[in-house]
């Protein structure tokens, strides 16, 4: 197990009725506050009007940035910057799912920044650059990313057709508040998204060659076994509490550090895959990876890495054979399962055909060769399209 410092920042208010802490929270920062939020959900499930209600009970004053594209993009980030600049603003409160408190993030780097934060954060990933940012909160109303308790954030630039990250510590949220009850009226579509991505999350943590991490990888099963017990029971009974709270305690968990402090490596090949297939057509990150993942999954796959997949099989799926007999079900139960939730099982059912794989893929690995499992190419990414059409 390598060196780790273990430090995950982030406050967390969880349960029925936790958004009345917010007022006393903001003012541990200051007395201005940005909402960034959605297409408007949140005004029509109430969630938005008692965030108001609260921020004037405490006398804080706010300022909005509504609109935040599901993939968000680098206009919008460039807006609410400068509201920050503007304003003097002191906390961005992002309302909504994983792409608002992506794009907060964003727009809490840019605050503080005299330079570009695309060219020089996001291209360059010059992590060294960023010396101070304007604090991220969140009010959690979707199950799927982490942001909310990471320091993580993804960026569309639709006119280079390219969907890049960025992480650094600063970007943790000071706080975040996580009541389940508001994750009722997401629709069974990105309740099965949401889950995706938190499995695929796990997955890029718990797939790699090396066979160090035990004690991580059990973790990283149980968190996978969660998912699997409840998101069927979300999808069809979206208000139930037990299942929606163990969902949204569970993305938190996924993409937090805690899964892979110690573990020699990492993967994340799926998700620079995906970020190029999302960034030109624009669809839901988490269909894009239920896609992609068991294609990947079956490139990847060779007898250095199959230890990884025999443990999957046996652990998750209760699998039983040969090694590779194990390996190659296990795959095909992921398939299974996304499918299950509703998950498309290829491109072509979603009218994606090859006509920009060339170019995605070769975006895919601007900075090069991406994954652990498994160093991939462009060539190889390639062909990965081609087994997910």
């Amino acid at each position: 197990m390598k060196n780790f410092v273990y430090s995950i920042p982030t406050k967390i208010f969880f349960g029925k009725g936790q958004i009345e802490k917010i007022g006393p929270e903001i003012l541990k920062y200051g007395k201005k506050v940005l909402l960034v939020y959605g297409k408007g959900s949140i005004k029509s499930n109430g969630i938005y009007d008692k965030a108001v209600e609260i921020l004037k009970a405490h006398g804080i004053e706010y300022f909005e940035l509504g609109g935040v594209d599901p993939n968000p993009r680098t206009e919008t980030v460039y807006k609410g910057a400068e509201i920050c600049k503007e304003n003097s603003i002191d906390l961005i409160l992002a309302m909504g799912g994983g792409s608002t408190i992506d794009c907060a993030k964003a727009i809490s780097l840019q605050s503080k920044y005299d330079g570009d934060f695309w060219t020089d954060f996001y291209i360059k990933g010059r992590r060294d650059l960023v010396k101070e940012v304007t604090p991220v909160a969140s009010i959690l109303t979707l199950a799927a990313t982490g942001s909310e308790m990471n320091g993580s954030t993804v960026i569309s630039n639709t006119a280079l057709n390219l969907k890049i990250g960025f992480n650094h510590p600063y970007l943790k949220p000071v706080f975040s508040v996580e009541d389940p009850e508001y994750t009722y009226s997401v629709s069974r579509y990105q309740t099965c998204a949401g889950a995706i991505d938190i499995m695929s999350h796990l997955f890029e943590q718990y797939f790699s060659a090396e066979k160090d991490g035990f004690m991580q990888n059990r973790i990283i099963e149980g968190l996978l076994k969660t998912i699997i017990h409840f998101a069927p029971i979300a999808v069809e009974n979206p208000k139930d509490y037990e299942a929606r709270a163990n969902i949204m305690w569970t993305s938190s968990l996924a993409l937090n550090e805690l899964v892979t402090y110690g573990k020699l490596s990492t993967d994340w090949a799926t998700h620079q895959i995906e970020h190029q297939l999302s960034a030109v057509y624009d669809i839901t990150h988490g269909i894009g990876l239920g896609i992609l993942t068991p294609a990947w999954m079956k490139y990847v796959l060779c007898e250095e890495n199959i230890h990884r997949f025999v443990d999957y099989g046996k652990n998750i799926w209760n699998l039983s054979g040969s090694d590779w007999e194990i390996a190659e079900k296990s795959i095909e139960k992921t398939r299974e399962f996304f499918t299950s939730l509703g998950c498309p099982a290829s491109l072509s059912e979603i009218n994606i055909d090859d006509s920009h794989f060339e170019e995605m893929a070769k975006n895919a690995v601007f900075r090069g060769p991406v994954g652990s499992m498994k160093k991939l190419t462009e060539k190889d990414i390639l062909e990965i399209y081609k087994l997910a059409l």
